[in-house]
C-alpha cells in the first residue's frame, strides 16, 4: 500500500509540474555551439558522376560507392603525402577532376571578408610528388585549367601560371600593386556586392586566360585602427569607394599562352562602367562578358571571338529601377541558346534566349519568384530551381522542362530546400529544414529518394529534453491593406490571459527575407527569449523577396521609408493582441536590421520602448557604391532619399531607450555610421548605451565575443522592458 500511495504521489507531482526540462544557457548557444547542427555528409561527386570523393578513418582520401557510402579505392594515401611532409594536413584539399592532381591548402589568412590567402601544396597522383606552388608564398583563388596542364593564381596583385609537369612558373602581369593596381582579384567592393572574388578564367583549349584588371588608383581610402596592445596602434588602409564617389577602372584582357600576349579587349568608351563577370563559351574560344552602367539598370551580355577579333551583342536588359547580378547564365545547345533569369515580366523566371539576344521560351510563369537555378541537365532538357510558389516562406526544388512543361516538385514542398547534383545529374543530395526542425539530407538517384544520410536525430534528441516553443507563421494587413508575412514564438507555458513584453526582429533589406520556414541558428536565441519570458516576433515588409518586382523594388530611391511604415504597421498589429505587453516593446536588428532599429526607435519611438541597433548603417551615404547606388542612385540625384531616410535626422523624436553596438574593424558598415549617429544624439543631449568590440568586424565575433554580445542584449532587455 505504502509504495502504491508512493507512486500516486509522484505521477500526481509529474502531472502538476511537468518533467524537469534543461534549461537553454548563453553559453551553451555562443560558447559551446551545444545546438549546433550536423553538417551535410561529404559528397563530392566525380566528374563523370559514378562515385563520391571522401575520407575514411586514417583520412585517405577515396573513392566511395554512391548508393553504399562505402570505400571502393584508394585514391590518396595520406602516409605517403606525409612523407614528403609529415606537417602536413589533409582536412582542406580540392582534386582535379580529372584527378591528376590535389591541391592541399595550408596557412589560410584572409584579406577581405571574403577573400583568402594561403600557401598551396600540389600532390601528383601519377607521379606521387608532392611541391609547393611559388615557392611557398601565399597565393589566391588557385584554379587549375581544364586539361590540368596550367595552375593559375594571383600573387601580389599579379596574375601568375605555372606549368603543372614541369613546375615552370611565368607571371602573366607585372604592374600589380596593393590599393593600386589589380589583377585577377577583384576590388572590396566588386567583392562584397557582386559576390565574386577572383576574376579571371581560362578557355575550354588552354589557349587563352581571361581577366579583368581593377585601377584603383582614384578609388579613396578608408583606414581603420587595429588594437594590439602596442603603444600606438596599427592602421589598416584599403580602398573603399562611397555612394557617388570613384570606382575602379576595370578593363578586360586575354593572355595568349602561346605567344606570350596580352590582348587588350575594347569594352567601352565609358570608363565610368561595371564588368562584374567573364564567361567562356563550351569549346569555343569565344568569351562573354557583362556590362552593367553605373545606375545598374542596363544590362548587356556580350561576345568577344579570339579568330577574328567580332564584338556581339546578345542581351539588352533594362530596368525602370535596377538589375542584379546572378550567376545562373548558361550555355546550351552547342552554344545556339543560353538560359537567363530575369524578372521583365514582373516576377523573376527562367527564359530561353538564342544568341542574337531573341526569345526562345519563358520557361516559368506565374505569380512568383524563382530565388535559384540549382541545375541545368542539358542531356534531359530539364531545369531544377527554387521557387516562392509554394508560399513565400517557402523553397521546394521544383523540376521542369526546357518548353515549360512537365513542371514537379521534386521532395515534398514545405520548408527550405537545395541540391548538390553529380556533373552528370544521376545523382543529388537535396537538404530540407523547416523553422522547428534541423536540416535533413537525402540522397536521390533519377529523382528517386534512395536513402537518408543525415537526420540530425542527436540534436533532434538533444532538443527533446528542453521545453520549446513553436515558431508560427501567419499573416496580417496593414492599414494601406498590404499583407505581410509574419512569424511568432511565445513563451514557454504561455498564457493567453497573462501579458508578455515583446522583442521584435528583421533585416527588411532589399530581396532578403526572415520569415523563412527554415532552420536558423538564431532559433535558439530566440528559444532562450520565449524561455526568460518574451514573446519573439518578425515580419518582412516591403523590399523582401518573393511576391514579384513591384513588391520587392518599391523601396527604390528610398531605403528606410517603406519598411520603417511597415515594421511600425506590425508592431501595432501585435498590440492588438491582449496578450501582448503594449508599454513593452523592443525592436532589434543588425546590419540592415541595425539600420531599422535605429529607424524604429526615432521614427518609430511611440510604437516602441527600446531597440538594439547592431553594426547599423545610418546613413547610406557612407556606404559603398555599387550596393547603395543599386537603390538609391547617387547623393547628387537623390539628396533627399539619402537624408530624409537617415535615422540621423530622427534623432530628436527617440523617446525609449537605445544600445547601439558595433564592431570597430568593420570593413563593411564602417564604424563612422555609429559615430555620426551617437555626435548627432549628443549634440541634441539624447542618451544611449553604446558599446564597441575593438578588432572586430561586421560579424562581430571570436573567442568570448558573441557570448559577451548577447549577454549584453539580453541585459539590456531585462533592464529595460521588464522594469
Amino acid at each position: 500500500m505504502k509504495n502504491k500511495i508512493f507512486l500516486s504521489v509522484c505521477f500526481f507531482a509529474i502531472g502538476l509540474f511537468g518533467f524537469s526540462q534543461n534549461k537553454i544557457t548563453l553559453e551553451d548557444i555562443w560558447l559551446k555551439f551545444s545546438f549546433r547542427p550536423a553538417p551535410p555528409p561529404v559528397y563530392l561527386f566525380s566528374d563523370n558522376g559514378d562515385y563520391c570523393i571522401t575520407q575514411d578513418n586514417e583520412m585517405n582520401i577515396v573513392k566511395a560507392d554512391i548508393l553504399t557510402g562505402k570505400p571502393t579505392e584508394t585514391i590518396v594515401n595520406v602516409s605517403e603525402v606525409k612523407g614528403f611532409n609529415k606537417n602536413i594536413d589533409l582536412n582542406s584539399f580540392e582534386l582535379s577532376k580529372m584527378e591528376k592532381y590535389l591541391l592541399i591548402t595550408t596557412n589560410q589568412e584572409y584579406s577581405y571578408r571574403h577573400s583568402v590567402s594561403a600557401k598551396i601544396f600540389i600532390w601528383d597522383l601519377k607521379n606521387k610528388k608532392l611541391f609547393q606552388l611559388s615557392n611557398g608564398d601565399k597565393i589566391m583563388f588557385p584554379k587549375i585549367s581544364p586539361k590540368e596542364n596550367y595552375i593559375t593564381y594571383v600573387k601580389n596583385n599579379n596574375l601568375f601560371i605555372t606549368e603543372l609537369a614541369s613546375q615552370k612558373e611565368t607571371q602573366v602581369t607585372k604592374d600589380g600593386e596593393w590599393n593600386k593596381i589589380k589583377n585577377g582579384w577583384a576590388d572590396w567592393v566588386y567583392e562584397e556586392e557582386f559576390s565574386k572574388a577572383d576574376m579571371f578564367e581560362w578557355s575550354d583549349s588552354e589557349n587563352y586566360l581571361s581577366y579583368i584588371k581593377f585601377d584603383e588608383t582614384n578609388v579613396k581610402e578608408f583606414s581603420m585602427d587595429m588594437y594590439n596592445g602596442k603603444v600606438y596602434p596599427d592602421q589598416y588602409k584599403f580602398k573603399y569607394p562611397k555612394a557617388g564617389e570613384e570606382n575602379s577602372i576595370v578593363s578586360l584582357h586575354i593572355y595568349d599562352l602561346k605567344n606570350n600576349k596580352d590582348i587588350a579587349v575594347s569594352i567601352s568608351d565609358n570608363k565610368d562602367i561595371y564588368l562584374p563577370r567573364i564567361k567562356w563559351l563550351h569549346g569555343q574560344d569565344v568569351l562573354c562578358y557583362t556590362l552593367l552602367n553605373r545606375l545598374q539598370n542596363h544590362l548587356q551580355l556580350l561576345t568577344y571571338n579570339l579568330k577574328n577579333g567580332e564584338v556581339k551583342k546578345i542581351l539588352d536588359e533594362q530596368s525602370d529601377t535596377f538589375i542584379e547580378i546572378n550567376d545562373y547564365l548558361t550555355f546550351i545547345n552547342g552554344n545556339k541558346n543560353f538560359i537567363w533569369l530575369t524578372n521583365k515580366d514582373g516576377y523573376q523566371h527562367i527564359y530561353m534566349y538564342d544568341m542574337t539576344g531573341k526569345q526562345v521560351q519563358q520557361i516559368t510563369y506565374g505569380k512568383f519568384d524563382v530565388d535559384k537555378i540549382v541545375f541545368i541537365n542539358e542531356k534531359k532538357k530539364e531545369i531544377y530551381f527554387t521557387s516562392s510558389e509554394m508560399g513565400v516562406i517557402n523553397r521546394p526544388l521544383i523540376k521542369i522542362n526546357f518548353d515549360g512543361k512537365n513542371k514537379k516538385v521534386v521532395h515534398t514542398g514545405i520548408g527550405f530546400q537545395n541540391a548538390d547534383f553529380s556533373p552528370n545529374g544521376t545523382f543529388f543530395v537535396l537538404s530540407k529544414s523547416t523553422a522547428n526542425e534541423p536540416s535533413a539530407y537525402y540522397l536521390y538517384q533519377n529523382d528517386k529518394l534512395v536513402k537518408e544520410l543525415e537526420s540530425n536525430a542527436a540534436l533532434k534528441e538533444k532538443m527533446k529534453n528542453y521545453t520549446l516553443t513553436q515558431k508560427e507563421f501567419y499573416k496580417f494587413k496593414t492599414s494601406e491593406g498590404i499583407e505581410l508575412d509574419y512569424w511568432i514564438m511565445k513563451p514557454i507555458n504561455f498564457d493567453s490571459t497573462k501579458t508578455y513584453p515583446v522583442y521584435m526582429t528583421a533585416y527588411n533589406g532589399p530581396g532578403i527575407n526572415r520569415v523563412n520556414n527554415a532552420f536558423e541558428y538564431d532559433y535558439w536565441f530566440h528559444q532562450f527569449l520565449c524561455q526568460n519570458g518574451y514573446i519573439v516576433a518578425c515580419a518582412d515588409g516591403r523590399g523582401t523577396f518573393g511576391k514579384g518586382k513591384a513588391f520587392m523594388h518599391c523601396t527604390y530611391l528610398q531605403l528606410g521609408k517603406l519598411e520603417t511604415q511597415d515594421q511600425i504597421e506590425f508592431a501595432k498589429y501585435l498590440k492588438t493582441k491582449r496578450y501582448v505587453d503594449t508599454k513593452n516593446m523592443a525592436f532589434q536588428g543588425w546590419s540592415y536590421g541595425g539600420f531599422m532599429a535605429l529607424n524604429m526607435i526615432t521614427k518609430g519611438s511611440e510604437y516602441i520602448k527600446a531597440a538594439i541597433a547592431v553594426a547599423p548603417v545610418s546613413n547610406w551615404k557612407f556606404y559603398d557604391n555599387i550596393y547603395t547606388e543599386r537603390y538609391m542612385r547617387k547623393p547628387s540625384e537623390n539628396t533627399a532619399g539619402y537624408e530624409d531616410n537617415s535615422p540621423i535626422k530622427y534623432v530628436k523624436q527617440i523617446k525609449g531607450k537605445l544600445l547601439l553596438i558595433h564592431g570597430a574593424a568593420d570593413d563593411n558598415v564602417h564604424l563612422q555610421n555609429a559615430m555620426e549617429f551617437v555626435n548627432a544624439a549628443v549634440n541634441n543631449n539624447i542618451p544611449l548605451d553604446y558599446f564597441v568590440y575593438p578588432n572586430k568586424n561586421h560579424g562581430i565575433f571570436g573567442g568570448y565575443t558573441r557570448l559577451h554580445l548577447y549577454n549584453k542584449i539580453f541585459g539590456f532587455l531585462e533592464s529595460n522592458l521588464k522594469n
